[in-house]
């Protein structure tokens, strides 16, 4: 670190929705304001950090609004400036590879959003720089630190499910085309030469989830889509969605779970949240989503009869049962950036490194691989 006291952190790309929100304000501005992150032993560690962007009238006004003092067009300036221990980036997922490989030569620790390269052997390699370099490396992991999963990670721990069968995982809400309501979502998403779709998002995610919950990802056989062939852009001016938008997927887990997940910019929400997680076990189920929890053990579990000529008039949602809240969960985002601090600061245990980066992109490649073969694909053991 630069001082004792302090850790400077080089923030790239937070004009963008998630730079901004989550890192910015939620996390890195939350943490300042809450006098630091807090070590092992007691003492608290600081945070300055430095804007890094494309637009320098953006920069200014946001370093304006939140009273942050330094900022810079020039990334490579705010990398050879020791006053800087932490390079983050949240850019576009084709930018990234170029701009953490700099910040690696730099000697810079670096912490990243998911995926962290458009290709498995970019974000494989990424890792073998970082561990050649010696410098401390860190993915985020966000969907770990939901509360609803977070509950469902202390049933698992408890043993609540017997032998656990299956995960059903419904994700994804309507993303409006553009012309009309405005898109939720920039439209670089929907462009394949961009390193959009939804593969590429979203199974990183899934194969974090799925690894530390239930097991190593082993096979997995998906079928995608590009539901909605036409978009507008942020300008108004249509353009063709080149990148799957939805994606159908089997994934064969380490000890014979299997887990099926839809994950979707075309549908329409009807489920509690827009994520959700069904899990089935030989004792007990659980449904699990961002924020809720709700479970329905084996003693509990009514006896359904099919019989399509009556109309079934049990209330299966009232045999499901809220896991209370036990304790305050704080903004995940937040949660992991002060313990990836901690990994900097102290050499705290930092398991979700690029590593766990490149075994998310390796998940999203033979995704697409199986996609477009149409057959079920291996994923092999990932080392540096």
């Amino acid at each position: 670190m630069s001082a004792e006291s302090t850790i400077g952190i080089i923030m790239n790309g937070v004009s963008g929705r998630m730079g901004y929100r989550q890192h910015l304000v939620r996390s890195i501005l939350a943490i300042r304001e809450q006098g630091g992150v807090t070590l092992s032993d007691g003492r608290r560690v600081q945070l300055v950090p430095i804007l890094v962007g494309r637009h320098e009238d953006k920069l200014r006004d946001i370093a304006a609004r939140h009273g942050i003092a330094d900022w810079t067009t020039d990334l490579d300036e705010a990398l050879a400036d020791p006053r800087w221990d932490v390079y983050a980036d949240f850019l576009v997922t084709e930018a990234r590879v170029p701009a953490i490989t700099k910040a690696i030569a730099a000697g810079k620790a670096v912490y990243t959003e998911k995926p962290t390269a458009a290709t498995f052997e970019e974000a494989l390699e990424l890792a073998r720089l970082a561990k050649a370099a010696g410098v401390k490396n860190g993915v985020v992991h966000d969907k770990l630190y939901l509360p609803g999963l977070r509950k469902l990670k202390r049933l698992i721990d408890d043993g609540f499910f017997g032998r656990i069968l299956s995960v059903r995982g419904e994700f994804g809400y309507w993303v409006f085309p553009g012309d009309g309501v405005p898109a939720q979502r920039p439209s670089w998403n929907y462009r394949a030469e961009d390193g959009g779709g939804i593969v590429l998002d979203m199974f990183p995610h899934w194969n974090y989830v799925l690894e530390n919950l239930f097991g190593r990802v082993e096979s997995v056989y998906a079928q995608t889509a590009t539901h909605v062939p036409t978009r507008w852009d942020e300008r108004g001016r249509p353009y063709a969605a080149t990148a799957d938008d939805a994606a159908y997927a089997i994934f064969g887990l380490a000890g014979g779970v299997v887990a099926e997940f839809n994950s979707s910019w075309d549908v329409r929400v009807n489920r509690d949240e827009l994520l959700e997680l069904q899990v089935d076990g030989t004792e007990g189920s659980a449904v699990a989503g961002l924020f809720g929890c709700k479970v329905q053990h084996r003693s509990a579990t009514p006896r359904p009869t099919w019989n399509p000529d009556v109309p079934d008039q049990h209330d299966y949602a009232a045999d499901w049962h809220e896991v209370p809240i036990t304790q305050e969960f704080e903004n995940g985002f937040k949660v992991q950036w002060e313990e990836f601090l901690r990994h900097v600061a102290e050499d705290a245990p930092n398991p979700y490194d690029f590593l766990a980066g490149a075994r998310g992109v390796l998940l999203a490649e033979k995704g697409l691989e199986s996609a477009a073969t149409g057959a079920r694909v291996d994923l092999p053991e990932v080392t540096v």
